[in-house]
């Protein structure tokens, strides 16, 4: 696997990906997002000094994606795989290269019930820090 930066040229597989049902399941905001308002948040996110936004990709094919937030010295976490690439353990490989590559604190958010995330921050190196109103909040 690698993690490359993402590009606008990522527009539609991350946008599939943001709404295929099962993502929006178990994520924070689970609303579908229109297309502009996609395009907006990734040019957004891809002049932002302050997050990493990666591709992950098995043999050139994009099978997920990673980020990382730098807020008030925290390297925030997030991260999403691709509905034809679940189960086959994406998401720890690709969270933990970035984890690896992160000097200092690194975060993550996830819903109660979404078991697979809680795995993928215990196998980056993260510990659970508390629950809070269905929220488990991770820390390395």
């Amino acid at each position: 696997m690698i993690l490359r930066a993402a590009t606008m040229d990522d527009a539609d597989a991350l946008l599939a990906w943001r709404n295929d049902p099962a993502t929006r399941a178990l994520s924070h905001d689970k609303a579908n997002v229109e297309r502009h308002a996609h395009l907006e948040w990734l040019a957004r996110s891809l002049a932002n000094p302050h997050r990493r936004l990666l591709i992950a990709e098995r043999d050139g094919v994009p099978v997920g994606t990673v980020r990382a937030d730098f807020i008030n010295g925290v390297h925030e976490l997030s991260w999403t795989v691709a509905p034809q690439a679940r189960g086959q353990g994406v998401a720890k490989e690709m969270v933990a290269m970035l984890a690896a590559q992160i000097q200092g604190t690194i975060r993550a958010q996830v819903l109660r019930g979404n078991d697979a995330s809680v795995q993928v921050a215990l196998h980056a190196g993260m510990k659970l820090l508390q629950e809070v109103g269905g929220v488990i909040y991770f820390e390395r």
